[in-house]
């Protein structure tokens, strides 16, 4: 049986329909070893060198730790941060909660 204009427009909204439904529900919310999400902030742990991670859209990279600094790519530029400070890079404010010497844990935020 041929698809009626109708029915093909009825199918292509349901389609549309539950890809909106599932949407809010992958970029809610999820984790795994070194990302943790939900919302618009993010728990990263990054270790070893030049470990990588796309974070809220953007690339984040972590170049290793000098003098108590890490030393972190995001979206292409270049930025450092000591335990507890904020740096603001891209659209993303980042928040370093632990540096230690071969890895880095931070809050990452829109905004």
């Amino acid at each position: 049986m041929p698809t009626t204009p109708a029915r093909a427009a009825r199918t292509a909204a349901g389609v549309l329909a539950a890809s909106l439904a599932v949407l809010p529900l992958t970029a809610c919310s999820f984790s795994t070893d070194t990302l943790s999400c939900s919302g618009s902030e993010c728990t990263v742990r990054l270790s070893g060198d030049q470990a990588q991670v796309d974070v809220l859209g953007t690339s984040l990279s972590f170049g290793g730790v000098q003098d108590g600094r890490a030393s972190l790519s995001v979206g292409g530029a270049s930025v450092s941060c000591a335990e507890g400070e904020t740096v603001s890079v891209a659209s993303l404010s980042l928040t370093c909660t632990t540096v230690q010497t071969d890895s880095v844990e931070l809050t990452a935020s829109l905004g």
